[in-house]
């Protein structure tokens, strides 16, 4: 979850923002990806369903701790399975793609990062991986990532397409995007988040670009009464298994902890079901 916490960034951000940064230096592959295009228009593919009407406008009032109040889940996303808009093209082939390169000017711009993230730009990479939606089609989408987790993260991509886990969306935070208010039923699958902790002034592991939160609907997060995203309540009964879930030794986890990195949903204060990291923080 990235939208949560707007506040927290102002404040540790406060005096540094900018919007831009130097050119970044010369790709790491010789693959490049063009700027996302979202389709206008999506029709209902197999068991999945377009997407409501009304999600992502209704907007939840902050309570005095800095978050929305905890709501039950609506009928439509008791069993979310959404067809995936694209936002680059998907692969003609309908196979596993993958491409990693040095952070394109206008992505950066684009995304949250500023001079006063705690990670320079040159140590980022621009991530593409094909994913497979929960329409059972392929589409490619987008990370910002450490460059030393660029590799780790294809490789359990391409694992968990292989194994047609389904992932809904996946494409770089935008800053509006991290600052807007909640609105309890986002899905975006992504990695780098210039932001704290929630509910810390540290720095997060997605500010580094080695964290990422998959899925984040069908897999919350849980402290006291917090949930994040707010409406995906239903999600915290992890017995009634439905498409998208990560479980315990499930096929997520094992894929991540492949290439060392850790589950959220093993921390024993809290519950981070959408959360993976380097180094489990």
């Amino acid at each position: 979850m990235t939208t949560r916490v707007g506040r927290l960034l102002a404040a540790l951000l406060a005096g540094g923002l900018v919007t831009a940064c130097s050119s970044p230096p010369a790709a790491v592959t010789s693959a490049t990806t063009s700027a996302p295009a979202s389709s206008p228009s999506v029709e209902p593919r197999g068991s999945a369903t377009a997407a409501p009407a009304w999600l992502g406008t209704r907007v939840l009032t902050v309570g005095a701790n800095g978050f929305a109040a905890a709501q039950d889940t609506p009928p439509e996303l008791r069993d979310r399975s959404i067809v995936t808009t694209d936002d680059l093209p998907p692969p003609a082939d309908g196979g596993f793609h993958s491409t990693i390169q040095a952070v394109p000017p206008d992505v950066l711009s684009r995304s949250t990062w500023t001079t006063a993230c705690p990670v320079k730009a040159a140590e980022l990479r621009y991530v593409t991986v094909v994913f497979r939606g929960f329409d059972g089609r392929a589409h490619t989408g987008e990370l910002l990532v450490n460059a030393r987790a660029a590799e780790p993260l294809v490789k359990v991509f391409g694992t968990l397409f292989a194994q047609g886990y389904p992932i809904e969306r996946m494409r770089v935070t935008s800053g509006a995007e991290l600052n807007a208010p909640p609105t309890g039923d986002g899905n975006t699958t992504a990695v780098f988040a210039c932001r704290p902790v929630r509910g810390s002034k540290s720095w997060s592991q997605h500010a580094y670009g080695l964290a990422v939160d998959v899925d984040p609907f069908q897999n919350p997060y849980h402290k006291g009464k917090v949930v994040l995203p707010e409406l995906a309540t239903s999600y915290l009964d992890r017995g009634t298994v439905r498409a998208g879930m990560i479980l315990a030794g499930g096929p997520v986890v094992r894929a991540f902890a492949a290439v060392g990195w850790k589950w959220g949903g093993d921390y024993r204060s809290l519950k981070d079901f959408m959360h993976f990291s380097a180094n489990g923080g």
